[in-house]
């Protein structure tokens, strides 16, 4: 009887103990709210749904990820307002590459060397992220070994093109009459399709309201190309940037300063016959063009209703173009690779602006915070969830995933991304760059708008430049 009293006693007591267990372990977990700034859009949108529905913390603790989903206009103006206000409201923040060196040196984001340095896993994702988003998303100063980010949505610019209009026989065989080429349809005709068929493009599709059209006829005066022409944001400087690099010439070289200079340099003669070649083209757009409001949003909507033939823009605005409540052709448009500038040997230059945005952490979260934000990250830049953001809309920044067999077929764009990822390069990233932007952005918009000549444009926006930097000891 004693004996099995015992027994009783015993598990009476295990029980008791297990109880006081477990009622630690609920008591130890903590609630913690991680904010986050973003642009409100599908990229975002998705890690957000996603994290509502699968995250759960390793810690045991409720993380709970809350963002501050912010319309791209304001995008920029909301965050730098939050983060120099003092108050704190972010714990992560989505940003644009070229936002990284203000809120750097402001003191706003945090660099995670050593944390990467201590975390296996950290070490395998930015081993694993491609070249181009380290150097983008990551390093500041520009190319630098000191890290800040990791990609939360990466993208590229690609054409967008009506299939049922470039496949189509009678096209195909009228343009051949006209130019002597290929209209292209398939993507080996697109790989290479240069800056010179891109205007013939332009010029064959530009059609009146009425006239034959494919199997039908022009609802409405109809054009033939479309890229972004906006004064707004950056717009007009992701386009240009690539007809500058494409003909030789270049922006200010953050990474060559105190010896970089912005005279002579971004109004050298390659870089003013780059931006004369963007002008150039701009001919065969809708009249929108000439208003300087041509931005990427402009042009999502004029390809969706049906007003051109093909347009240069993001793959993350590409989603909705092929949903049939958002546009009219969403069963016949495709992707491809972006033209480019044949050089004498044959071959196409397709050097570009390379789009998309890090995610960062804030400096003043407390290490437990810091901790739980990091798991996100990893959480994010695991194989199965960035395969999962692919296979709805987005692109993955890890080049594992990228070199899966079934990748480029998850989504139609995803080829041409992936073929795109070695033409990037970036613009600026030092604090400097708003202004530097900004007035860039007034000078484009005076060459497109015909107030002045691409020249005279560069030649303001070099001495602009140059006064600005040696005055931040950034020229010398």
């Amino acid at each position: 009887m004693k004996h099995k009293l015992n027994i009783l006693g015993a598990l009476t007591a295990g029980i008791f103990a297990t109880g006081l267990a477990v009622t630690a372990t609920e008591v130890s977990a903590k609630d913690i709210v991680i904010n986050m700034a973003g642009p409100d859009w599908g990229p975002t949108r998705f890690l957000q749904e996603k994290f509502n529905k699968t995250y759960k913390a390793k810690s045991g603790n409720n993380v709970k990820l809350v963002f501050d989903f912010i319309p791209w206009p304001n995008f920029y103006d909301r965050v730098a307002a939050s983060l120099t206000s003092g108050e704190k409201k972010y714990q992560m923040v989505v940003s644009d590459s070229q936002w990284i060196g203000t809120f750097i040196e402001g003191g706003h984001f945090l660099k995670l060397n050593k944390y990467i340095d201590a975390d296996p896993t950290l070490q395998a994702i930015m081993k694993d992220t491609h070249p181009a988003f380290v150097e983008a998303y990551a390093t500041y100063p520009h190319k630098s070994k000191n890290y800040y980010g990791f990609p939360q949505f990466p993208d590229t610019k690609m054409t967008w093109f009506r299939k049922d209009l470039f496949c189509h026989a009678g096209e195909k065989a009228a343009f051949k009459a006209k130019f002597g080429g290929t209209l292209p349809c398939t993507y080996a005709e697109w790989k290479d399709t240069d800056w010179k068929t891109w205007a013939s493009i332009g010029e064959f599709f530009r059609r009146n309201k009425g006239d034959k059209l494919g199997d039908g006829v022009a609802a409405d005066d109809f054009y033939g190309i479309a890229y972004q022409a906006g004064k707004g944001l950056d717009f007009s400087s992701m386009q240009i940037n690539a007809f500058i690099w494409q003909h030789g010439g270049s922006i200010w070289d953050e990474a060559n300063e105190p010896k970089a200079q912005a005279v002579g340099v971004v109004n050298n003669a390659a870089s003013v016959k780059g931006f004369q070649h963007y002008l150039d083209l701009l001919k065969w757009s809708p009249p929108v063009a000439k208003t300087g409001q041509m931005d990427i949003f402009v042009i999502q909507e004029l390809i969706m209703q049906g007003k051109v033939a093909a347009i240069i823009n993001w793959a993350g605005l590409a989603p909705p173009a092929l949903d049939p409540k958002n546009s009219k052709h969403a069963k016949q448009i495709d992707f491809a690779l972006t033209p480019g500038l044949r050089g004498k040997d044959g071959k196409i230059s397709r050097w570009d602006n390379i789009g998309g945005q890090p995610f960062v952490l804030t400096t003043w979260n407390s290490d437990e915070v810091t901790m739980e934000a990091l798991e996100i990250v990893k959480w994010w830049m695991s194989p199965e969830v960035q395969l999962d953001f692919a296979k709805n809309g987005g692109e993955s920044g890890l080049m594992s995933v990228m070199a899966r067999s079934d990748y480029n077929s998850i989504r139609p764009w995803n080829r041409a991304h992936v073929e795109l990822l070695d033409w990037q390069k970036d613009v600026w990233h030092v604090p400097e760059f708003f202004e530097m932007l900004t007035q860039q952005q007034e000078e484009f918009d005076k060459a497109i708008t015909g107030q002045k000549t691409a020249k005279q444009a560069l030649d303001a926006i070099a001495k602009f430049q140059q006064d600005l930097l040696t005055e931040a000891g950034r020229i010398q």
